[in-house]
Parts: C-alpha cells; sequence; structure tokens
C-alpha cells in the first residue's frame, strides 16, 4: 500500500442519501463582493484531480472523454432546463471543453468562473423578460403546447426565442399554480396571485444566486469533475462536510426545526421534537423566518431572499447561546422569538421498532409482529474514534430493539428498508451478523483486481426466528449489502419493488487537508473527497451494481417505475461478478414455499382496491411519462391533471418515502399486505429450521 493511502482518512461509506435532510449542502456568505479563484482554490483543484488519477476504481485517464463529461456536467447543473443560455453561448464555452480536466489537474478552474459570470447576466435578463411576459394578459382558451423532453430542447438561438420559451413556461406555471390552489380549496390563507407568486419567485431565485460565493461554486466545479468518472465520487466542501457529519451523526447544535426555501421565505417545514424551538412552543410549523439576530440584543438581519444555507448557518451555534428569529406567523403577524440553542438529537432519522398484532394462529391467538423501520446505516465516528462507550450506531440501536423484541416474544421481524439509501460499510456488516452466524457478508473487488471479503465474526444471532425486508428502489448501497447477504444466506423474504436501486460501489473519504503532497500552505480549509474506490459483490459473488437485489415477491409500487435507479445515472459503473464464497446457508426460504407465497399475496392485491389504485396510477405513469409535451389549454390542462390524480385520494408508497419529518411506523395498506405475507410465511414455514452447506 502507498504511503499515500496510509495517510488517507478512510471512513467507508456506500452512499449517503442527504435528499432527507433539510440542512443544505452548500452555505455561503449572504453578500459576495468578487467570484474569482485564490491559491487554496487552486490547491484542491490539484489534489482532486490527483486523487481521481490514481484513486478511483476505474484509474480512468484526465482525458478528454472526461473532460467533455466534466463539461456536460456542469452546464447542465447550472441550466438543466437550457432556458438561460443561449446557443450562442454554448458554442463559445465549448471551444474549451476537451481541456477541462487538464486544466483542473494544472489548478486552473477559471472557467467555472467565468461561466458562472455569463449565467448571472442571462438570469439576469431572463428576469427582465419575465416581469415583462407577466404583465401580458395571457390567453388560456387557444391550444398550444409546451415541450417537456428534455432531448428535444435546445438552447434558445436568440432573445425573440427565448422570450417565445419563456412564455409558454410561465403560463405552464401560472396552470399549475392555479391547480395546486384549487386541490387545496379552504387550506390555503396565500391571497397571492398567481402570476405575483411567479414573480416574486424568480426574483428570489435570481438574488439567491448573485450570493454563490467562491466555495459554493468550486464545490460545483469540481463535482462535474468527479461525477464524470462516476455518479457517487463528490468533491465535498468543508460546509457541506458538516452537514455530512451531521447525517452520521445524528445530532447537531442549533434550535431544532427543520427549514425549506418557498418563493424566497425560510419556511418552518417542522419543529424536530425535544428540541429548544419545541421546549419553547412559540416557533410553529408553516411560520417564515424572515430575520435573525445573534444574541440576546445583537442586529437582525433580513434574511428574505436569502439562500436557506446561509439562513441555516445564521440560526444553527453552540448549545447554549441565543439566536433571536422575526417569526412572519400564517395569519401574516410579525412577532420576535428569542431561543436558547440545544444539542439536538435528529430522532426522527435512527431506527424505531413497533410491535404489531395480526393474524390468528392455530391457537386462536394474534402474531406478534416487529417493524424496525432503518432510515440509514449511520455512525458518530467522531465519538468512535475518541472510544466513547455509548457512541450512535445503526447496528447498536436496532439490537436494542431486537433484544426488546425477544423479551416481548414476537414471532417475526420485518425489517423496513425503503427509505435506506446507505451509508457506513461497516454498520452494513455489523447489522448483518446480528441475523446470521459467522459468516461473509460482502466481497470487494478494487481497482487492481484483488478481491476479499469482509465477514461476520461473531457466531451470535441476536434474532434468529422468521425475517422479512421490505425494500423499495430506493433502497441502495448498505441496505443492498444487507439484503444481499440475507437473501444469499436464504435468512429471510426480500418484499417490494422489483429490485433495490443497484448501487454496488464502495466511497472512501480522503479529507484533503490531511494529504501531505500540497505545493503550498492553505489559507482556508481544503474539504474532502468522496471517491469510489471499490466494488462489491454479494456472497454468491454477484454485484447490485446497476441490477440491485431483486425481491421474491413483488408488490405493486410507483417507486418501481421511477427513473431513479443506479442504471438510470449517468456513467455508472458496469455490472461486474465475482466467484463465490463458501459459505453455511439457511433453509428457511425455498423456492416452492416462495412460489406459495407470491400467489397468495397476488390473489389479495387483486382483491385490495387500494393496490387497484396503485396499478392505475402506474399505467397512468406510464403515459405521463412518456409525452414529450403539455397541452396549454386551461380546460384541457386542468382535465389530465383531474384525470390523473383521481385515484391518488390515499398517499401512495413513493410520497410517503419522502415524509421525512413523521416519526412513527404507519401501519396503512402496504405494511397490511407485508404482514399478510408474513402471517402466511409463520403457518406454512414456522420456526422449525435446519442448515445445510452451500458451496
Amino acid at each position: 500500500m502507498s504511503v499515500l493511502k496510509r495517510r488517507i482518512f478512510l471512513l467507508s461509506i456506500t452512499g449517503i442519501l442527504l435528499a432527507g435532510l433539510v440542512f443544505s449542502l452548500f452555505a455561503s456568505s449572504p453578500q459576495v463582493k468578487s467570484l474569482e479563484p485564490g491559491d487554496t482554490e487552486q490547491q484542491i483543484a490539484i489534489s482532486v484531480a490527483s486523487l481521481l488519477k490514481s484513486e478511483h476504481l476505474t484509474r480512468h485517464s484526465l482525458n478528454r472523454e472526461i473532460s467533455e463529461r466534466c463539461f456536460n456536467n456542469f452546464i447542465s447543473s447550472l441550466d438543466p432546463q437550457k432556458i438561460f443560455f443561449k446557443q450562442s453561448d454554448i458554442d463559445a464555452f465549448q471551444r474549451m471543453k476537451d481541456k477541462l480536466a487538464r486544466l483542473i489537474e494544472q489548478g486552473d478552474v477559471n472557467f467555472a468562473y467565468k461561466i458562472f459570470k455569463v449565467y448571472l447576466s442571462r438570469i439576469d435578463e431572463s428576469v427582465g423578460i419575465i416581469e415583462s411576459l407577466l404583465k401580458e394578459p395571457q390567453d388560456f382558451s387557444i391550444d398550444e403546447e409546451m415541450v417537456i423532453d428534455k432531448d428535444r430542447i435546445r438552447y434558445p438561438q436568440t432573445t425573440a426565442e427565448a422570450r417565445e420559451r419563456w412564455r409558454k413556461r410561465l403560463k405552464n406555471e401560472i396552470l399549475v399554480l392555479k391547480a395546486d390552489k384549487a386541490d387545496r380549496a379552504g387550506e390555503s390563507k396565500d391571497p397571492m396571485q398567481p402570476e405575483k407568486r411567479l414573480l416574486r419567485r424568480y426574483r428570489s431565485f435570481v438574488k439567491q444566486m448573485h450570493q454563490t460565493d467562491t466555495e459554493d461554486l468550486l464545490g460545483i466545479y469540481l463535482t462535474a469533475l468527479t461525477t464524470a468518472f462516476d455518479p457517487h465520487s463528490t468533491y465535498m466542501t468543508p460546509r457541506t462536510m458538516e452537514n455530512f457529519e451531521i447525517t452520521m451523526r445524528l445530532q447537531l447544535e442549533g434550535i431544532g426545526a427543520a427549514l425549506s426555501s418557498v418563493d424566497g421565505y425560510t419556511v418552518v417545514k417542522e419543529i424536530i421534537s425535544g428540541g429548544a424551538a419545541d421546549r419553547d412552543g412559540r416557533l410553529k410549523a408553516g411560520e417564515k423566518i424572515v430575520g435573525v439576530g445573534e444574541g440576546a440584543d445583537g442586529e437582525i438581519i433580513d434574511v428574505v431572499d436569502m439562500k436557506l444555507n446561509n439562513v441555516v448557518k445564521m440560526i444553527r451555534g453552540k448549545k447554549g447561546t441565543i439566536v433571536r428569529l422575526e417569526v412572519l406567523s400564517v395569519e401574516g403577524e410579525r412577532k420576535i422569538i428569542d431561543i436558547t440553542r440545544a444539542k439536538i438529537e435528529l430522532k426522527d432519522r435512527d431506527a424505531e421498532g413497533e410491535i404489531f398484532e395480526f393474524g390468528q394462529t392455530e391457537k386462536g391467538s394474534t402474531y406478534k409482529i416487529g417493524v424496525i423501520d432503518i432510515p440509514s446505516f449511520y455512525m458518530d465516528t467522531i465519538s468512535a474514534g475518541k472510544g466513547v462507550p455509548d457512541y450512535k450506531s445503526t447496528t447498536r440501536d436496532v439490537r436494542g430493539i431486537l433484544e426488546e423484541f425477544n423479551r416481548t416474544g414476537v414471532n417475526a421481524v420485518v425489517l423496513d428498508l425503503r427509505k435506506n439509501g446507505g451509508g457506513a460499510l461497516s454498520e452494513a456488516i455489523n447489522l448483518t451478523g446480528l441475523f446470521i452466524k459467522e459468516g461473509p457478508v460482502l466481497q470487494v473487488k478494487n481497482a487492481e483486481g484483488y478481491i476479499y471479503s469482509h465477514k461476520d465474526e461473531d457466531s451470535t444471532m441476536v434474532w434468529s426466528g422468521p425475517l422479512v425486508l421490505m425494500i423499495s428502489k430506493f433502497s441502495a448501497s448498505a441496505s443492498e449489502i444487507l439484503a444481499g447477504a440475507i437473501q444469499d444466506y436464504g435468512r429471510g423474504l426480500v418484499v417490494g419493488d422489483h429490485a433495490t436501486h443497484g448501487k454496488g460501489t464502495v466511497q472512501n473519504l480522503i479529507e484533503l487537508d490531511r494529504l501531505r503532497f500540497r505545493l503550498f500552505p492553505a489559507t482556508k480549509k481544503m474539504g474532502s473527497l468522496k471517491i469510489t474506490t471499490q466494488q462489491f459483490f454479494r456472497p454468491s459473488g454477484a454485484s447490485v451494481q446497476k441490477r440491485g437485489v431483486l425481491a421474491d415477491i413483488e408488490l405493486p409500487s410507483i417507486t418501481t417505475h421511477l427513473d431513479i435507479g443506479e442504471s438510470d445515472l449517468e456513467y455508472a459503473i458496469p455490472y461486474d461478478k465475482v466467484p463465490p464464497l463458501h459459505f453455511k446457508r439457511f433453509d428457511y426460504v425455498e423456492k416452492d414455499l416462495v412460489d406459495q407465497l407470491r400467489r397468495s399475496s397476488e390473489v389479495r392485491i387483486k382483491m385490495s382496491e387500494k393496490f387497484r389504485k396503485i396499478v392505475r396510477d402506474i399505467e397512468r405513469y406510464h403515459v405521463q411519462k412518456n409525452r414529450v409535451s403539455i397541452n396549454l389549454n386551461e380546460a384541457q390542462f386542468l382535465k389530465e391533471r383531474k384525470a390523473f390524480k383521481a385515484d391518488q385520494e390515499d398517499e401512495t408508497v413513493s410520497e410517503n418515502m419522502n415524509q421525512s419529518g413523521e416519526r412513527g411506523i404507519k401501519r396503512d395498506y402496504y405494511l397490511e399486505e407485508v404482514m399478510a405475507i408474513v402471517a402466511d410465511y409463520l403457518e406454512l414455514r414456522y420456526f422449525n429450521v435446519d442448515e445445510r452447506e452451500a458451496a
């Protein structure tokens, strides 16, 4: 192993879904006077480029192909809808597209800053067009369409063409706002007309883009380079790292409120239970934070139109200190709230267990089914590294829940991985060990082709009874390691979407500040590089990369059909396989048993009105997905929208996936069917199981 590799701080991770967090990835200063790269930015660029060449799984060179990918990624990150840049801009930019990787390798990132200045000028121009168009009357009775197929959309050639594109776009957005208001009839207290709301939204967007600072932009640009290697390699700015560490520790210091940005306002999305704001009681969900002051008498700074990450940065602070908030209530009244910051445990993102009674046994009693929701594989590496005995981790939390299940006498355990986007590799291995005797959990292959295995060394099975895993297409990486091992061992059933996400790669986190090859002293922190260094494989030798773990029993779900899998991502690592390992297989799950359980489930699903609604939603989704344009006739627009929403009286599974703020395991129609499968499983297989050896 090289000296560099020994010095790298390795935190093996297999994918973190930060979408559930309301804290922004990039924080920046509210006011920007200049946007120019300095010596530190040059050094960071050199470091990132060097590590990509030497440490990435593919060992891809920084050639023309990577440069063009980087160019496409960067332009798309700024203008994904092709509404700001003109074709003449793109033509001018493309003169450099095959040189970018080499320039970054030399520490030259000026291209990004030049492009961004053009971008700012174009969004300024666009707001002028928007202001003009929103003053003009629109005819919603005529039949015209707006192209939405990205493959058919081109950058506008002229100002007139750009204006026409904006006219149709604004017309569509007005129709959407009208329809949303109609859907919320009697609920919304906001009297703002759609045209005024859109004007405020775009003006706020422009102000926030002008707040972008050097660190923000470098993060976007270098991530365009890293994701040219694969979708999961990312440059993380120092401020991004702060949010990453919060994710893994599941704790922060602040007021305990989840915030979101809506039309330039910072809106309280949720009050976190047990946090400072919750204990204070005056701040309410739905209220707008319009000003923030530090300390008991510090000046309150206006935060309207400020980037969300800047507002979050101002509100966060050390426990015991005071932050003052100027708040606009739902009724429109202003008030000042002073809150003493405190340490907040993010309980809504840790593992949670609950016991449900279901069905009836032959003796007349009900089955007791223990369900554990595992949103991620978290681990407080800082506390663990310091030797803190009770550091936060998924395995520790799940072990405690399982031990309580054992004391309570549950008949079966269900692990819900549907919202689990991954996390710490070590946690996936250790958690798998709670359900199997010692043996390999996964295999890992590095860039040199060397294969080694990670094993569970503990022969103790904390839960030895019937086990079912619920999966979805959102289940990624570490959750796929668990599901793949459980399936290979025949240890339990996998139920849910057709397959998991399909992320079969391992990322290491390299702290750039700890590297020794720096060419000159850094005046600022350098951040970290999350880089793909390995590909993992199941004990059977199969990879989950781009294929996922297939469900033993599939349930109807819209998420199965969404383009959110690894195979849908640009530049994903290809599928591969390695020789299988020797391990002892349980015979808890056999083909004939699974076939019988599947047939019984299919009968119930056909009789379930809620599942039939999901099937109809799926059919409508495919119709919508295959459309290349939207009709801008108001009557036709509302008719089509009403038809699509007709069967959405109940929340769909995909909507539930994104409700990270709600705690408590919901006993809905989906979980009812899973428990019905569990009851059938208990009746058919019961607990008397043997082990047999498998090659």
